[in-house]
Parts: structure tokens; C-alpha cells; sequence
């Protein structure tokens, strides 16, 4: 190499010869050591010639690095024989005469042995016309290339050409003898069972090819010998169940089985040790059945299962004995590579099973899965076919051969390129087949250790913005500051002591109502709704006080109070008889009696109380008669925090409002025409209101609410123009008087929007409106609009004592304030629903405690407080479920707090649909169930038959709860109403964050009519419009089913990927239909 490198570098030396200018050959001796040599005459020389030598022997050994190219055989110098397969019962052959014509086109010369294909019914005038020689089977096999499904029997081998090539199924671990015979011979062998289970090998994996066969056949065997249907049916004849089975091992044979048994209409359930099979058995419509208590993953080399620990194979074999005696066909397809299939199914376990049932061992031929299993043969054990066939994909040879032969053709066309057979043991895919080459054992591969893969990047779950402790701080500061300051300047502008006092009682009552709503369960804020819409009529006291003339009215402000009271009235009976027929539902047979018609004691004692002192003359009764009634009303919300109080509030609320209607008239005196006038509209109201709450289903709950805010609003705006008709020449001389004439202008805008934007609100619900949220061009603005002329008109109404500016302009007020709550409310989707029922809630409150500074009057202030604060709550809980600002929902806005500004994610995947006869199977399978309602069944009234459905399955011994989303329903606490009406007990109906955490540990969880409030989106996709709301995360649980009419949007319009996730069925059609259907099918289940 030296002597090369100095060649090459007197070649490049500028042209000069090394050893001088003249001929080398003729001057070498006298110019060697000439002082006129050139190597004397260049002082670098030296260390160019270094540098030369080192340069070259790097490039000589870089190109001596690269690999040379394998050389190969072309195509039409090669002969492919295909010969007859000659073990017993064995149909298949190596080629189809489609894969000999993709071969022949590529130049290869094909022989097919005489009959070869007839087993798999390809003739030989097939082959012929693909190309083929059909010669003898001596021909066959001896050509250069030997194609065969069964590995050759020693006959076979002797006659195969010496140093030839043999591509097939070999097993070299179990056929030593022969692979000596072919290695005698010099054979190059090939093991298509060999091939490694890589990507790039799929095309080739025969072994997959036929294990989906074996799976499918097995099917269609064990469906000849079994003596029903696979799906059930209910015919004039009778019912036939659907046959139940079993398949262990998830393997492609095992997933072959499953797909065909869900086909024909089989319940299935599967088992594999390995953890990733769970998705692809699920995605199938199979139970995928799991060993609890013990982790251990099954995960093995080259996609096979490994053996497991004692501890897990003692378990899995208690849950193998448990299932048969459930099933009625058994289908084992679990193998270890190079050891005897593992024994799972044992004798006692065969003898368990009904007579007429089926056990297919797959793995037979090694063995078998069964203690039983005889390979090769069908015979019954105390009337259980147990079955061993080592040949089903032979049993359908066109397919079996088609595929095979597609298989091989791939696998032949990989080994070597431009229309040359080579075989390059740099390619992992023959390195990993060739069993021999030459004669030369190659068999076990050299293990190549793979990287292990990158652990999956975890998802980063969307949630709610929260703040940083510093800016939560600076915020509830900040509010604090802003609190106390207001106070100082209230006191700062208080015309008088009796103001101070006012705001003073507004305070308090309103820390206290703030607290106590806050106690309330969630489970009850429907009958809080409607309690505080019972003691919100207290507005009546405001209609009492401006009421007058005779037995009918005597002028506009009389008649205004007047209708004021009967409307109020309305809301007061009414209110309480639906609080008590509400919370009537939630008491479960074995609780203990309540007596709570006792609390008639205190409401006798208190007004008889109040009598005697009145008759008496004492001068403060009036007042602590109003306290009372304020404390009872203060109980009355109390009262709510629990099941077991919540009748004993409702009693206290009656006793409250009474009283202070009581004492409203003993204050007034009034003459008996007047209190006739007052009893007569009170009455009137009363009756009304109690038809309309006896009589409203429980279902209509939300549009009663609705449509009791809007008597409050309608009473406030009378109320406050009565007073002020009443009271106009007064307020000039009162120092007080700008203080009332603010409260009565706000009270009629609070009660304008309350009345109006309830009577939308009711529309809605009631389907008398479109529930699709109004989209006027510039509707923000159009608000903004409003609400500025309302300040212009209360300033204008507020900088003059004259009438004839006051009443145009309060008559502004409430018809701007109308218009305002209908184009706000209509704005608003059917989903937001529940935010504006609790908003306008709050409002009548608000309305109720300018009423209270209107009239100077306490008891309205506190009542108003209790009902604003509570109506505030829970608007803000409500909006908390949803990751929204109450900005956001009142006035229309895009998306939740957390929602991006990115593309939404695409839902991939297709959905399963499932019967009620499949559901009611994986509902009876399952120990844990969590159902999971939404609006939808509210609308199908289902709460009946789901009811009397979970009383069954719980007698049964099942664990099943319900799980309530806070916006649920159209109301807050509607659907638990609902659900309590039907007679489920109240301790099995779970808020969404008591039973979030459960349904990773539930078996099936059961979706009823619910959408938006189980979208994982709303974890998933931080560009979803619900990104970051708060979810039942039913997708955890082991199964769920979706019950819904379509696949369609919920009212959020966002597709929701739990329809399409690999656990989920889908159970679409009516709720009320599927519920009704359930409930029958279940207790014809369990013969009840």
C-alpha cells in the first residue's frame, strides 16, 4: 500500500517524475543522489510525501468500507417449482396462478407438479395459462427454487436439487431431523414462519395470514356444532338469546374469532395478557375481560405473549372457570413461542360448561390450550365438543392458498433488486427467515437488541385557568377594599339614620345569605330554586302597603299595588307547593317519619304571638314580628343543606313569609274593605298558584321557574310606579327622597329585564320559542344602546320633583328594561339555560331589595339579599361547570376560558353500534355501572323505566350509582328531581366531582341522552369551544354506552370523541324507547 501511495503521489507531484525529470527507469541510478534531483531541490518534499501517503491509505480504506454489492442470479435464469403438498389432509398450495403470473412477468420459469392446486380448486390449465409448466413432481422439486406450505418430508428432500433453494414452513426448532437431511444437501432454507414481525414484514407474514384464517374458521366451526343461533332473536315462536363466547388470546387468530362471533351476532368477550390488546378487543364490540388486583403486563418478543407469574396465572385461571359456566363456546388461540401452548381450560372447568357447548384449541398443535384437546380430532366429553383441528386453514384452502401465495411472491420479489435473486444477510427480514444457507445452520438469527421505544409524550389535560396565589390574593383584596370603601361612601351620602340602618341590614343579610346558599347541596338547588321564588313573593308585602281605596281600588297606584299582590301571591303558594312536592321525592321508603306538620306549633304560636301583642298596643311588634319572619326565611335556605332538614326549610319558609304578611297588615290597620280587597288578591293569587304547582309535571320544572321569576319582575315594576304615583309630591320635602326615587327608577329596571327576559326564558323551555340563541348584527352594541339611554333617563328622572318628567321617564325605563331582557335572553342558546334561570333569579332578588329601600321597609331587604346572593351563587357555580365567564354566557361569547385559538382536532375512527340485547348483556356482566343522564332524558321523560331498571339489577347485587353534571338538565338540580320522582334513592345520585375519580374502577358506564357534559374534547382539545369544562370522564370506565338518538353535535356544537373511542357501543334511537327496552329485556334476563 506504501509503495502504491508513493506512485500516486509522484504522479500528482506537479507534474514531476520523484526520482527526477528524465526517464525513471533509465536515470534511477546516477540521479538518486544528484545534487540536481528535484527531491534536493524541494525542501517540502518530505512532508509532502507524508501528507500523500496518508491521504491515500485513508481513501484506500474508506472505499474498502462500503459494502459491495451482493451479486445475484437474474430472474429468467432461475426455475421456481411448485410441487404437491402431500401431508395427510392438507389442501393448500404454494402458489395461486395469479402469484405464477406476477412471477413469470418478472422473468421467473415456473413448474407447478401435476394436480398440485386441486385441493385448493385451481386446475391445472390455470397454471398453464398463468405461464406455468406443469411437469412431474420429480421436476418440481428439483428446481432451483422450491416453494412449499408444509415443511418437505425426508423423501421430498432427497429429491431436491442439490444446493437449491427452499422456501416454507420449517419450525426448526421442533424439525432438527430434517433440517440435517437439507443441510446434507447443501440446501439454502428458508422459514416463512422465521420472518421477524417487523413493519416492513407485514406483507409478508404468513403466519398472520393464516392465523386470521384459523380465527374466522374456527368461528364457522364452532357455529356447525352449535345447536343454536349466534344472534338472538324474539320470534312468534319465542326468544332465542344470543350464544355467549369466549375467546383467550389476542393475537390475530384471536381477533379474527372476535370480529366473526360480534358478526354473527355473538355477545364476546376477550382475554390476553397483554394490556395493548384491550383497545383492539373493544374496538371489535368485545368485553375484554381483565385480571384485577394483580399488575403484571403479558407483553413478550415479536408480538407474542410471555409466560406469566404463578399469582397471575392461579387468577386467571379462577376468572377462566368462572366464564365457563357463563359461555357457550370456548375459543383458545394462546401460544409461547418455543415452549408447549399453555394449559388454561382445564377437565373440571369442561365439565362445568352446558352440555351442547363448544371448546376450539387453536393451539392445538402444540399441544393445545385444553387438558383435553386431542390434535386432530373432534370428540365430546360429557356433551362438550372439544375440538383439536390442527388443519382449518387448510379447511379453506382457495383463501388460505390465495393468501399464502401473495405472501411467498412478496417475500421472494424482497430478496435481492433489478430483476436479480440475492440473498443479502445485511437485510434484517432474510437474515431473521434463512435457516440455512449452503448447507450451513444460520438458525437462531443473532439477536439484534432494538432501542427501547420512547415513552409516549404525555397529553397535557386542558384545564381552567387558575390564578397564581398572588394575583388571587390582589383580588380578593382588592374586592375587599372595594367593599369597605363603598361603605364609608354610602355613609358618606346617607341623607338619614334610616338609610344607614337599611344598608346596614342589606350587609348583613346579604354575608348571611351568602353563607348559608353556599351550605345548600347541590342535589337541592332545584327545590332552593323554588323556595326562593316562594319567599321572593314576599314582594306581595310591598303591593299590601300601597294598596288602598275600598273593596276596589280607587285610583292607577292602588290598582297597580293591587295586581301587584295577586301576582306575587301566585309565586308564594306556588313556590312552596312544588318545594314540598320536590322534596316529598327525595325521602326513601326506609327513612324514618318525619312529622314535620308539627312546625304548625310555631307558625300558631308566632302569629298568635303577634295578635296578642298588636291587640295589646305594644309599639315594636310590627318590627320583631319582621325579624322573625326574616330568621325564618334565613331557615328556610338553612334548611336545604341536607336531605334530612330540607322539609323541616320549607315549613320554616311558610312560617316566615305568613308572619310577615302578617305583621305587613297589622302595621297598615287597614279598614275592612281594604283588608277584604287585600284577602280577595291574595286569595286569588293563592289558588292560582296552587293549581299551577299541583298540577305542572316535574319534568316542566324549569319553565315554572321561568315563569314565577317573572311574576316577582312584573310585581317589582308595579310595585315601584304605584310608589311612585302614591308618593311624587313627597319627595321634595323628604331628605330621603332622592334615595327612594333611585330605588323605585331601579327597581322598575331590574323588574323590567326580570319580567320579560323570563317570559323568554320560559318560551324556550316550553318550545313555544326557538331554542337556537338570537344573532342580531351588532347585538352587544344594540345592549350597550339600552342601557346608556336607561342612564340618560335616570338622570333626566332624577334631576326633577315634577311627575310630568318623572312618569315619561320610568315609563322609558320599563320599556327599555322589557326590550333589554328579551333581546338578552333570546340571545342566549337552550344550553345556557340553567346560567339564566339562576341569573334571573338573582334579579328578582335585586328587584326585591329596591322594593325594601323603596319602602323602608327591612324584611324586603333581607328577603331580597337571601334571594339576590343565592341566585349569584349558583349562576356562579354554573358557569364554573363550565369553564365560562357569566360575561361570556349572558352576552353570547365564543368558547370557554381556556379555549385556544388553534384548528380543533379532527375526530379519527369509526363508531360501534350495539342492540338493547347486547347492552343488557354488558349491563347483567358488569358489577360496577354508572349512569350517566343528561337533558335528553329529562325530554323522553326515561327517568321511570331507568329507575325501576337500576332497582332490579341493584336486587341483583350490581354497584350502580348515577353521576350529575352540574349543568345537566335545564335548571341547576334538575335531573336529581327527576331521578328522585322515579324513586331512585338520593345516596346513589353522585355529583360530578364525588364520582369522577370511580370510573377508571367501573365496568360499564351508561350515557343517557347526555353530550357536551362527557366530551373528552373538553380535556383533549385545547381549541375545542369547551376546552377546559369540567366532564364526567366516562371514557375511563372499562365500557361505556352511549344512549342517544344520532351521532350528532350537543347544543355546544362540537363533535365528541367518546362516540368513536374503542370502548364505547353505541346505542342510538329514542331514550325513552331504549330505556323502555332495557328495563324489559333486563328483567326478562333475570326472569322477573
Amino acid at each position: 500500500m506504501f509503495l502504491r501511495a508513493g506512485l500516486s503521489v509522484a504522479r500528482r507531484f506537479h507534474g514531476q517524475s520523484l526520482l527526477g525529470t528524465k526517464s525513471v527507469l533509465g536515470s534511477y541510478g546516477k540521479n538518486t543522489c544528484s545534487p540536481r534531483c528535484s527531491t534536493f531541490k524541494d525542501c517540502y518534499f518530505y512532508p509532502k510525501l507524508l501528507a500523500g501517503t496518508v491521504r491515500f491509505c485513508a481513501n484506500e480504506a474508506k472505499d474498502k468500507s462500503v459494502p459491495e454489492s451482493v451479486s445475484g442470479v437474474p430472474y429468467d435464469k432461475l426455475t421456481i417449482g411448485v410441487p404437491k403438498e402431500i401431508h395427510d389432509g392438507e389442501k393448500r398450495v404454494a402458489l395461486s396462478p395469479e402469484a405464477v403470473k406476477q412471477l413469470t412477468k418478472q422473468g421467473f420459469n415456473v413448474v407447478v407438479e401435476a394436480g398440485a392446486g386441486a385441493g385448493a380448486k385451481f386446475l391445472d390449465s390455470d397454471y398453464l395459462a398463468a405461464g406455468a409448466e406443469v411437469k412431474s413432481v420429480k421436476e418440481a422439486l428439483g428446481s432451483d427454487i422450491v416453494l412449499k406450505v408444509r415443511p418437505p418430508q425426508q423423501n421430498e428432500a432427497n429429491l431436491m436439487k442439490e444446493g437449491g433453494k427452499l422456501i416454507s414452513f420449517l419450525y426448526p426448532a421442533q424439525n432438527k431431523d430434517l433440517l440435517d437431511v437439507l443441510a446434507k444437501r447443501k440446501i439454502t432454507a428458508f422459514g416463512v414462519d422465521c420472518i421477524p414481525r417487523i413493519s416492513r414484514a407485514q406483507t409478508f407474514d404468513a403466519l398472520s395470514s393464516m392465523a386470521n384464517i384459523a380465527g374466522y374458521k374456527a368461528v364457522i366451526e364452532a357455529a356447525n356444532l352449535f345447536g343454536r343461533f349466534f344472534t338472538g332473536q324474539i320470534t312468534a315462536a319465542g326468544k332465542v338469546p344470543p350464544a355467549k363466547i369466549l375467546v383467550i388470546g389476542g393475537g390475530v387468530a384471536g381477533l379474527s374469532a372476535i370480529a366473526t362471533a360480534r358478526n354473527m351476532g355473538a355477545i364476546v368477550r376477550g382475554f390476553d395478557t397483554r394490556a395493548a390488546v384491550k383497545e383492539q378487543v373493544q374496538s371489535l364490540g368485545a368485553e375484554f375481560l381483565e385480571i384485577t388486583g394483580i399488575e403484571e403486563s403479558g407483553e413478550g418478543t415479536g408480538g407474542y405473549a410471555k409466560e406469566m407469574s404463578p399469582a397471575f396465572i392461579k387468577a386467571e385461571m379462577e376468572l377462566f372457570a368462572k366464564q365457563c359456566k357463563e359461555v357457550d363456546i370456548v375459543i383458545t388461540t394462546a401460544l409461547i413461542p418455543g415452549k408447549p401452548a399453555p394449559k388454561l381450560i382445564t377437565k373440571e372447568m369442561v365439565e362445568s360448561m352446558k352440555p351442547g357447548s363448544v371448546i376450539m384449541d387453536l393451539a392445538a398443535e402444540t399441544g393445545g390450550n385444553c387438558e383435553l384437546t386431542k390434535p386432530g380430532e373432534l370428540y365430546n366429553h360429557n356433551g362438550v365438543n372439544v375440538v383439536g383441528y390442527t388443519d382449518l386453514p387448510s379447511r379453506l384452502p382457495t383463501q388460505s392458498s390465495t393468501l399464502y401465495a401473495n405472501n411467498l411472491t412478496k417475500y421472494l420479489l424482497s430478496m435481492g433488486e433489478k430483476g436479480e435473486f440475492a440473498i443479502d444477510l445485511k437485510d434484517e427480514v432474510v437474515r431473521g427467515s434463512i435457516v440455512l444457507q449452503d448447507g450451513e445452520m444460520m438458525w437462531p438469527p443473532p439477536r439484534v437488541e432494538a432501542p427501547p421505544p420512547a415513552p409516549p409524550k404525555p397529553k397535557q389535560l386542558v384545564k381552567p385557568p387558575e390564578q397564581s396565589p398572588l394575583n388571587a390574593t390582589l383580588w380578593e383584596t382588592g374586592l375587599t377594599a372595594t367593599g369597605l370603601g363603598s361603605l364609608l361612601g354610602l355613609g358618606v351620602i346617607s341623607p338619614n339614620p334610616a338609610f344607614a340602618t337599611m344598608v346596614t341590614t342589606f350587609s348583613l343579610a346579604g354575608v348571611i345569605g351568602y353563607k348559608v346558599v353556599w351550605g345548600v347541596t347541590p342535589a337541592l338547588h332545584s327545590p332552593l330554586m323554588s323556595v326562593t321564588n316562594a319567599i321572593s313573593g314576599i314582594t306581595a308585602a310591598g303591593g299590601l302597603v300601597l294598596m288602598g281605596g275600598g273593596v276596589l281600588p280607587n285610583n292607577t297606584a292602588t290598582s297597580l299595588a293591587a295586581m301587584a299582590t295577586l301576582v306575587s301571591s301566585i309565586n308564594i303558594t306556588g313556590g312552596f307547593i312544588i318545594t314540598k312536592r320536590m322534596l316529598d321525592m327525595f325521602r326513601r321508603p326506609d327513612d324514618p317519619p318525619e312529622y314535620t306538620y308539627l312546625y304548625a306549633i310555631p307558625g300558631a304560636a308566632v302569629l298568635g304571638g303577634y295578635a296578642a301583642g298588636k291587640m295589646a298596643g305594644y309599639p315594636d311588634i310590627d318590627q320583631m314580628a319582621y325579624l322573625a319572619s326574616s330568621l325564618c326565611c334565613v331557615g328556610a335556605l338553612g334548611g336545604l343543606s341536607t336531605q334530612t332538614t330540607a322539609r323541616q326549610g320549607n315549613a320554616l319558609g311558610i312560617i316566615g313569609i305568613g308572619t310577615g304578611m302578617t305583621a305587613t297588615m297589622g302595621a297598615l290597620a287597614p279598614s275592612h274593605d281594604v283588608l277584604t280587597q287585600m284577602g280577595a288578591m291574595m286569595g286569588v293569587g293563592g289558588t292560582i298558584g296552587a293549581i299551577i304547582s299541583s298540577r305542572i309535571a316535574v319534568s316542566d320544572l324549569p319553565q315554572l321557574v321561568a315563569a314565577f321569576h317573572s311574576f316577582v319582575g312584573l310585581a317589582a315594576v308595579l310595585t315601584a310606579i304605584a310608589k311612585y304615583l302614591a308618593d311624587v309630591d313627597l319627595f321634595a320635602d323628604d331628605p330621603s327622597g332622592n334615595v327612594h326615587k333611585a330605588a323605585i327608577f331601579l327597581g322598575t329596571y331590574i323588574g323590567g329585564v326580570t319580567f320579560t327576559g323570563s317570559l323568554v326564558a320560559f318560551g324556550k323551555l316550553h318550545g313555544l320559542l326557538d331554542s337556537k340563541a338570537l344573532n342580531l348584527p351588532l347585538k352587544n352594541q344594540l345592549n350597550i344602546a339600552m342601557a346608556l339611554a336607561n342612564v340618560a333617563a335616570m338622570g333626566w328622572y332624577m334631576g326633577t320633583d315634577s311627575a310630568a318628567v318623572g312618569i315619561p321617564m320610568l315609563g322609558t325605563t320599563a320599556a327599555l328594561s322589557s326590550i333589554m331582557g328579551v333581546h338578552m335572553t333570546a340571545s342566549i342558546g337552550g344550553a345556557d339555560m340553567p346560567v339564566v334561570i339562576t341569573v334571573l333569579n338573582s334579579y328578582s332578588g335585586w328587584a326585591l331589595c329596591a322594593e325594601g329601600f323603596m319602602l323602608n321597609n327591612d324584611l324586603l331587604t333581607i328577603v331580597g339579599a337571601l334571594v339576590g346572593f343565592s341566585g349569584g351563587i349558583l349562576s356562579y357555580i354554573m358557569c364554573k361547570a363550565m369553564n365560562r365567564s357569566l360575561s361570556n354566557v349572558l352576552f353570547g361569547g365564543y368558547g370557554t376560558l381556556s379555549t385556544g385559538t388553534g384548528e380543533r382536532e379532527k375526530i379519527t375512527g369509526t363508531h360501534t353500534e350495539i342492540n338493547a340485547e347486547g347492552a343488557v348483556e354488558m349491563l347483567t356482566s358488569s358489577k360496577n355501572v354508572i349512569i350517566t343522564p343528561g337533558y335528553g332524558l329529562a325530554v323522553a321523560k326515561a327517568q321511570y323505566a331507568i329507575a325501576d331498571m337500576v332497582k332490579e339489577l341493584k336486587q341483583r347485587g350490581l354497584n350502580v350509582r348515577f353521576g350529575i353534571h352540574p349543568v345537566a338538565g335545564r335548571m341547576p338540580g334538575q335531573l336529581n328531581v327527576l331521578l328522585a320522582e322515579a324513586g331512585v334513592p338520593y345516596d346513589v345520585v353522585l355529583e360530578m366531582d364525588e364520582i369522577n375519580e370511580d370510573f377508571p374502577e367501573t365496568d360499564l358506564a351508561l350515557v343517557i341522552g347526555a353530550n357536551d357534559t362527557v366530551n373528552s374534547a373538553a380535556q383533549d382539545d385545547p381549541n375545542s369551544v369547551i376546552a377546559g369544562m369540567p366532564v364526567l370522564e366516562v371514557w375511563k370506565a372499562k365500557q361505556v354506552i352511549v344512549m342517544k338518538r344520532t351521532l350528532g353535535t350537543g347544543y355546544a356544537d362540537v363533535d365528541n370523541p367518546v362516540f368513536y373511542k374503542p370502548n364505547t357501543c353505541m346505542l342510538l334511537g329514542d331514550a325513552k324507547t331504549m330505556c323502555d327496552a332495557l328495563l324489559n329485556k333486563v328483567k326478562e334476563h333475570y326472569g322477573s
